[in-house]
């Protein structure tokens, strides 16, 4: 089995490919398969306790905040 530090990589690399996809104009069936196996990876991990849903959050905006820039403003999580 794959350690953590390997899966959290791989998810970095197809988050990385699908936002780069999505932004290039790529069409939506490709798109949205890609989006499909991601959200499929990140269910794994989540599954398997090797990785927290803060932590997936915090590697999605990252990668998107490397590929299209910081967001606009800052979400406060509810109470």
């Amino acid at each position: 089995m794959r350690s953590k530090t390997e899966m959290m990589a791989e998810l970095r690399t197809m988050l990385r490919d699908v936002l780069t996809a999505s932004a290039a104009g790529t069409r939506y069936a490709r798109v949205a398969r890609a989006h499909g196996f991601v959200d499929g990876y990140m269910r794994a991990m989540l599954d398997l306790e090797l990785a927290q849903p803060g932590e997936l959050l915090e590697l999605v905006a990252a990668e998107r905040e490397r590929l299209g820039g910081p967001a606009i403003g800052a979400i406060i999580p509810a109470a």
